[in-house]
């Protein structure tokens, strides 16, 4: 018993469990919405985008998640306005603008003196938060969680038929660069414990394992904040004991439950097919 404690015995992994626990609620229900809407490449690109900024943000001196929101905002706001005034489709768009920015972040980086490792930047280090990183976590979580709860409806017909909530007098705009807003926010929370790179996990598989798991939005938002909630809180567990990343592990794990989702919606529609 007191081996399956031990991880409780220390304030980096108590940390680590908080932060966790935290920033799962915020993704997990922003991952049904860029499901159901097909903006799982947006979550991707804002996520690289925010390189640039991490590193401007360090060079003059102000506080990275600013940069970083910056970053991510510019990345989404320029996304929307290329997609609308060009014929590329907008997938192409931001495959172009994260890969552009996340080039650029790299560039800045290798001509810069920093003790700031690029890893962490990229990949987290969830291990090593601290009490402002946990509030920032918090502040924005709960920030995006509000928001997206009290406006679930509506952000649910402009994912389903923009023109249709356009016409029963929605604002179509605001909840398109809200969304957009929520997912840039949201990175920004991440950053200081999953990073760049692994963010885009928890924005994507919670969301695609409860539309798997079914057909109710309504149960979709819970099933998928269960699921982020045990992935992460398994993973950082797990991680102690066989001397991995947190980050990874999660991811992993979430991956795995995404893999058991699948084969059992597949059964499912076998057996529905077999019936009729």
């Amino acid at each position: 018993m007191d081996t399956l404690l031990l991880p409780f015995q220390f304030a980096f992994m108590n940390n680590a469990f908080l932060i966790m626990a935290i920033i799962a609620v915020p993704t997990s229900l922003l991952s049904c919405y860029l499901v159901l809407k097909g903006w799982s490449l947006m979550g991707d690109a804002i996520s690289h985008a925010v390189l640039p900024g991490v590193i401007v943000a360090y060079l003059i001196g102000i506080p990275l998640i600013i940069g970083a929101f910056v970053a991510g905002m510019i990345c989404a706001l320029a996304t929307g306005f290329l997609s609308g005034n060009s014929r590329v489709k907008q997938d192409t768009i931001m495959g172009i603008v994260f890969s552009g920015m996340f080039g650029f972040g790299i560039v800045l980086y290798t001509k810069i003196r920093t003790d700031v490792h690029l890893d962490h930047i990229l990949f987290g280090n969830m291990l090593g938060v601290d009490a402002g990183d946990i509030w920032t976590a918090g502040v924005i979580g709960l920030a995006v969680a509000l928001v997206i709860l009290s406006k679930r409806q509506d952000f649910l017909l402009h994912a389903f038929d923009p023109v249709q909530a356009q016409a029963v007098g929605l604002r179509v705009n605001w909840l398109h660069y809200g969304l957009l807003t929520m997912i840039s926010m949201t990175i920004v929370a991440t950053l200081s414990a999953v990073g760049i790179i692994l963010s885009i996990g928890l924005l994507i598989a919670p969301g695609a394992i409860a539309f798997l798991l079914t057909k109710a939005f309504a149960r979709m938002l819970w099933i998928a904040v269960a699921v982020t909630l045990f992935s992460g809180v398994s993973g950082v567990y797990l991680s102690f004991f066989i001397d991995s990343a947190p980050a990874p592990t999660v991811i992993l794990i979430l991956t795995a439950i995404f893999i058991l989702a699948f084969i059992r919606s597949a059964r499912m529609n076998q057996t529905a097919q077999g019936a009729s």
